[in-house]
């Protein structure tokens, strides 16, 4: 069945101007004859449909075709407030949770410790243990929403030449050429599933590795994880430090909460005190955050793994693939390593909702292999890589960037030191052996 052409909009149509309120004066009853573009529309379909005399299929409308069809329509709506409604809407999850910690605030410290605890010390270490998380909490939660993710630098933006020739280029194949050329002074490991350079059409970017598109927030992002509602902004690498504190001190907020509120649940629910205002703050209080805790804490053991792991959420359902193929274990350093990666070298910033992480977020030291990176006897050690990524690596012309000799630590250099030295005494081993042969 061959393809068939797309309902004329011209076709029988005249555009009268009495249809239009107050240019009967100006036009005084001429109508305006759409024949000549529906000759003209049918033609360029053809040659759309065709390509031409002698030519190849053109899945594009003609140049002469204006835009009416529901492409023009599409165009020609309000998109502008359609955009601003949809970006207030997503802010109704963040408000949600800032009126119920508005409210948790006012429950704890006014109707429990204020009105209910009868003692003054048990008031005083309540409030002020409460008060600590309450911050802690605020604070992390602040800057996860507000710290801006992190996009792709210009270097990975194509060269004018090249984007005009990859924009005209049709062929798959000679676009992928032009972006391999741009892709060698650029630090890449990872690539397709079917081996080719990653490339964003909507930001017209080379995607670094771990960075991935946000329809959400129509952007590319830096080691992107995912995209939360709940504080609506993309975790990535510029707040994925922030977002690991806002799961710890609200899970400690809600714990805190709980546990203190605790004997005093159930005294209200046994009316064993006599009848309150307090009590339906305090009821509720306990079993918001009885409610919060058990689903933080399962989110919250969860993006701990993966920290563990050095993975991002992307990363745990689809493993990044490499130029000897996937490996889920690809970016793992070994733990403490990744953990430093995530919350940076001084522990002493480690639970400060400050940006510490290690690296500048376009390239991350990787270990190449297919085996498990967590064994210690494989750690960079060549004999580990199988011939694909021996492959791999000698293609791989950039060295380490200061961020991934970092990473690495001295681990590796120590590993190398040893390797000299021991290459070094074998080397005066046989040249000792070569003189006393011929001596004697």
């Amino acid at each position: 069945m061959g393809p068939s052409l797309c309902p004329n909009p011209f076709k029988g149509f005249t555009l009268r101007s009495e249809s239009f309120e107050g240019l009967n004066d100006v036009f005084q009853g001429t109508s305006v004859d759409l024949s000549p573009l529906n000759s003209e529309w049918e033609a360029g379909q053809r040659r759309s449909l065709t390509g031409g005399v002698g030519g190849a299929r053109k899945d594009r409308l003609h140049p002469s075709f204006p835009v009416f069809c529901s492409q023009g329509r599409r165009k020609m709506a309000p998109t502008h407030v359609l955009r601003c409604c949809q970006r207030g809407l997503a802010w109704i999850p963040v408000i949600f949770i800032a009126l119920v910690v508005c409210w948790s605030y006012y429950a704890y410290v006014v109707e429990l410790c204020l009105f209910t605890i009868p003692s003054i010390l048990e008031k005083v270490v309540y409030l002020a243990v409460f008060h600590v998380s309450f911050i802690m909490f605020v604070w992390s939660y602040w800057k996860t929403i507000f710290t801006r993710p992190s996009t792709p630098s210009k270097e990975f933006c194509l060269p004018k030449s090249e984007k005009e020739q990859y924009e005209k280029e049709q062929r798959p194949e000679t676009q992928q050429e032009i972006l391999k050329r741009v892709a060698t002074s650029l630090p890449l490991y990872t690539r397709t599933g079917a081996g080719a350079i990653r490339y964003c059409d909507r930001c017209q970017v080379i995607k670094p590795d771990r960075c991935h598109h946000c329809s959400a927030c129509d952007m590319c992002v830096l080691k992107m994880d995912h995209h939360c509602p709940w504080v609506n902004n993309c975790v990535g690498f510029s707040n994925y430090k922030f977002f690991i504190l806002f799961l710890t001190y609200s899970l400690v907020y809600c714990l805190f909460i709980a546990a203190s509120v605790l004997q005093y649940f159930i005294k209200f629910w046994t009316n064993d005190p006599p009848e309150s205002h307090a009590k339906f703050h305090v009821l509720f209080l306990f079993f918001v955050a009885a409610m919060f805790c058990i689903s933080i804490l399962s989110l919250f053991t969860y993006h701990l793994w993966l920290v563990g792991k050095n993975r991002s959420t992307i990363e745990a359902f689809r493993a990044p693939v490499f130029r000897n193929g996937p490996d889920k274990n690809g970016f793992s350093l070994g733990f403490s390593k990744n953990i430093a990666q995530v919350f940076g070298d001084q522990k002493l910033y480690w639970l400060l909702p400050v940006f510490t992480s290690q690296g500048d977020g376009f390239s991350f030291p990787t270990r190449l292999v297919t085996v498990d990176p967590e064994q210690p006897t494989d750690c960079l050690q060549p004999g580990g890589l199988d011939k694909g990524a021996v492959e791999g690596s000698a293609e791989q012309t950039t060295p380490l960037s200061e961020s991934q000799n970092r990473l690495l630590g001295n681990d590796y250099h120590i590993e190398e030191d040893h390797k000299e030295t021991d290459i070094l005494k074998s080397d005066e081993s046989e040249a000792i052996t070569i003189s006393i042969e011929s001596e004697s």
